[in-house]
């Protein structure tokens, strides 16, 4: 490990000793609200139903602070998912859910009329504002032995910090949230002995089913001594090849509750797999019903709950699959669901499938009432984190001060090609005076979840034509990345929310029209094959500069037609084209780091006024969805 994460390590050992509260974070009581913003009445009154109580967070994606972030307006269901929950936005999400609209939850749920509603309720979020929370439901349920804390991953990786520190923050912030398990994916884009490390410095357990030691590192001789350097908190079972624990029975007021993990399954696919060397991973279906049915068998718990990051739809179809689970708590897809949706499984048996959002936005509340042993009945509640209802938690609003006050230096590791090991102009500055560095004023609501482009990706889509001069770009729709309000000022961290991560290098290449198509019917496969098993849980690639139909009812191959240059040219299968990207899962590129690119060409476009104007997003026209209920208002071309 570097320097500067060991420096980092020791400083924040005595974090929790702090006692002041920085002014970032207001002090409210309980019941009131800062500014004066409206509060429900007893809108985190929770009492407990049952006697047990799994409090569940998940794609929090490094946000130690609160944001703001803007539900899709666009999220599709194809094949048996048409019109199930997550796939249902707006209005009729709200009615689907019983939720009345210009309310809270209106606000917390969907996109409506977001950018007007984010100005009376704030911010959401932020770990000083959910260790509070946790705390009044863990006293809800009659004291922290009652309950247990569960994390669905993707919680090192999003921000500058999670990125300089190697996601040492995260699991810091963790430890004083009091998680007791969790899961992996992005954690995963760490090399393999810095989640060792950082799995060590967890005080929970670190779990996953489905991921394994691959048979010729547990042949040879370097996977062993790492596991003896992080004593043994890697490799889990030598004979099954388990690299981390598949299960963990936790005892809950008596009640002994099993929680069985499973990583991101397509995490050698989507992520480069030199930072993962040693492990494979894998949906492993079979091998989870044989390990439900031993656990039920062996172990006899009260209920059997997975931990799990694979999608909601993915989680469905296993909730069906596999028989004995009682309830999945799930991540990956951000899926913001009040309500679990009930599943029956091959043996008759019910299963509730939840997902809570991402960005630190949400905390599901699940209440086992567990009689002599056995499970008697679950009730599940969903609570948005708006910020301002909250008293920010002193111990963690001191961590997070704290360590943003770390400076960063030139032993920080950016990036995995060395002439980018760091970045001189950053040298010396603390992390809360890089993130709060002004760029420009938003001159519309900057977002990026939904099933097509964004207006944050279309900023990252422009830096890179304009660093290139290429006719077309192409970023990831990846659906982290946090919201910025039309008038604010978009600062460094905003920048650092969209593209932080270990494989930032940019790109340039040229490429014949007829391989550029390919790659968008690839995406395009991969976000709307009717099996949720074939599908990668994203969002589809955004294109900058190209406009494109997309039939999603299509088989591939036959999904994009009429893409177009933005002069209005059609695209030429023969002939070449630059084009301009980043995040390469397979070579390392050469180009500049992401974030570098994106500061500077907001910079140099940002007119006398400060303001970054977009002069077009690049909507692709759909056809075939105008009366998908997962769409509403959608701001390009219907046909």
């Amino acid at each position: 490990m570097t320097v500067s994460r060991r420096n980092f390590v020791k400083a924040m050992g005595v974090a929790g000793t702090a006692t002041s509260i920085p002014a970032l974070f207001p002090l409210n009581a309980i019941g009131q609200s800062t500014d004066n913003k409206p509060q429900a009445k007893d809108f985190y009154s929770v009492p407990m139903k049952g006697n047990a109580r799994i409090l569940h967070i998940t794609d929090v994606h490094g946000q130690l602070n609160p944001v703001y972030f803007r539900e899709p307006n666009v999220n599709l269901g194809v094949g048996d998912a048409y019109g199930r929950p997550p796939h249902v936005v707006g209005t009729k999400l709200l009615k689907k859910m019983g939720l009345k609209e210009n309310s809270p939850e209106a606000y917390a749920y969907t996109y409506l009329n977001f950018e007007n509603v984010a100005k009376i309720y704030g911010k959401t979020g932020g770990f000083a504002h959910i260790n509070t929370l946790l705390k009044q439901l863990r006293q809800q349920a009659g004291g922290k032995k009652n309950t247990l804390t569960i994390d669905g991953g993707d919680l090192w990786q999003g921000s500058g910090t999670s990125l300089w520190t190697r996601g040492v923050d995260m699991v810091e912030a963790s430890n004083i949230l009091g998680v007791d398990v969790m899961v992996g994916h992005w954690e995963f884009t760490y090399k393999e002995e810095e989640v060792l490390s950082n799995v060590a410095l967890f005080k929970g357990d670190f779990i996953g089913q489905n991921v394994r030691v691959k048979e010729d590192a547990l042949m040879g001789d370097e996977y062993p001594t790492m596991v003896e350097r992080f004593d043994g908190s890697g490799l889990y079972d030598e004979d099954s090849g388990h690299a981390f624990r598949p299960y963990v029975i936790k005892e809950v007021n008596g009640a002994r509750i099993c929680i069985i993990g499973q990583a991101f399954p397509r995490t050698a696919n989507a992520n480069p797999q030199e930072f993962f060397p040693d492990w494979s991973f894998g949906l492993r279906e079979d091998d989870m019903i044989e390990l439900v049915a031993q656990i039920r068998a062996d172990e006899n718990p009260a209920a059997i709950v997975l931990l799990s990051h694979n999608g909601m739809d993915v989680d469905i179809k296993m909730a069906q699959n596999v028989p004995g689970l009682n309830a999945v708590f799930g991540g990956h897809t951000h899926d913001g669901m009040p309500k679990p949706v009930e599943v029956k499984n091959v043996e008759g048996g019910t299963c509730l499938v939840t997902n809570a959002g991402s960005n630190g936005k949400y905390i599901g509340v699940m209440d086992f009432d567990i009689q002599a042993g056995k499970l008697k009945g679950l009730n599940y509640q969903m609570l948005p984190i708006i910020t301002d209802w909250l008293p920010a938690d002193k111990e963690m609003a001191a961590f997070i001060a704290q360590m943003r006050q770390t400076k960063y230096d030139d032993t920080i590791i950016e990036s995995r090609a060395s002439k980018f090991f760091f970045n001189k102009d950053r040298v010396g500055k603390t992390y809360e005076e890089i993130l709060t560095e002004k760029l420009a004023i938003a001159d519309r609501l900057l977002y990026r979840r939904g099933n097509f482009m964004g207006t944050w990706d279309q900023v990252l889509c422009n830096a890179l034509r304009h660093e290139y001069k290429a006719d077309v770009a192409m970023s990831a729709g990846v659906r982290w990345g946090t919201t910025t309000l039309k008038g604010d000022w978009i600062t460094m961290e905003d920048v650092m929310t969209q593209c932080a991560m270990t494989y930032g290098e940019t790109y340039v290449s040229e490429m014949k029209g007829e391989d550029l198509l390919k790659i968008l019917e690839g995406v395009a496969d991969n976000l709307f094959d009717p099996d949720p098993y074939l599908q990668s849980g994203g969002d589809m690639v955004r294109v900058g500069g190209l406009d494109y139909t997309i039939d999603p009812d299509k088989p591939i191959y036959k999904r994009i037609t009429n893409a177009r240059l933005d002069n209005g040219k059609l695209i030429e299968a023969e002939k070449m084209y630059k084009v301009a990207g980043w995040a390469s899962v397979n070579r390392t590129p050469d180009g500049r780091l992401m974030w570098d690119v994106v500061h500077d060409y907001i910079i140099s476009q940002r007119g006398k006024d400060n303001i970054l104007h977009l002069p077009k997003i690049n909507h692709p026209k759909l056809l075939g969805v105008s009366k998908n209920p997962g769409i509403a208002d959608y701001p390009g071309e219907l046909g």
